[in-house]
């Protein structure tokens, strides 16, 4: 865990570094619109986004709306996502926030932080995740990567998801805000990983608060 927090400048610094070494950060996760997002991410709980894109690649061909995904039904969903954890739970979330958008938002995603919270197996974190990629909103997603990243650099410090997140919507720079989830959820994906950080490589070293620093 950091010691200190990094001041406004140095936040400024740190954005630009990222920024720099990925000017259009993305999603790793494959989909094609918000609906298919939407899936996905419900999906990635507990599961890596490579396990989640080998499962949906099927998953998707055969049902790619909500309608088909209802017609599929669980057990057809659970044939597809079976080496997910998880995948009971996860098929039957599926399939009933399918059915509440068909039923409720005319088959369409809804644009709106109450309404996704209000579908079956999406809490803040997904619903951030699809109004930050799919709409464009400057949400940031708190992960397990990303709370291990803000801790450690210093950046937002915060014994909770929701006080990371709170954090950083407060301090990251406005011109920043759309792309930093997908940044620091990359940086800490590869450059400061859980078991051993890439210190050497990380390009924002300099700045980071981090007291256990790998050496080349």
């Amino acid at each position: 865990m950091a010691r200190s927090k990094l001041n406004t400048a140095e936040i400024a610094a740190l954005f630009d570094r990222l920024a720099e070494v990925l000017p259009e950060p993305k999603s790793e996760l494959v989909y094609h619109d918000a609906y298919t997002l939407l899936v996905a991410v419900v999906l990635s709980a507990q599961s890596t986004d490579v396990g989640v894109n080998k499962a949906t690649r099927t998953l998707f061909a055969e049902a790619d709306t909500p309608q088909k995904m209802v017609e599929l039904g669980e057990d057809g969903v659970k044939r597809h996502i079976r080496t997910l954890g998880l995948f009971n739970s996860k098929a039957k979330n599926v399939v009933e926030l399918s059915r509440a958008l068909v039923e409720g938002h005319g088959g369409e995603v809804p644009n709106d932080r109450a309404a996704l919270e209000a579908l079956p197996g999406v809490g803040r974190k997904t619903a951030n995740v699809v109004l930050n990629t799919a709409f464009g909103a400057p949400t940031i997603a708190v992960d397990t990567h990303i709370f291990r990243v803000c801790n450690r650099t210093g950046l937002a410090p915060g014994k909770t998801v929701r006080e990371v997140e709170d954090t950083l919507e407060r301090i990251v720079p406005e011109d920043r805000k759309r792309n930093a989830h997908h940044w620091l959820i990359l940086h800490g994906r590869y450059t400061c990983k859980a078991r051993k950080p890439n210190c050497p490589a990380c390009a924002i070293d300099d700045l980071c608060r981090y007291q256990d620093k790998t050496a080349a």
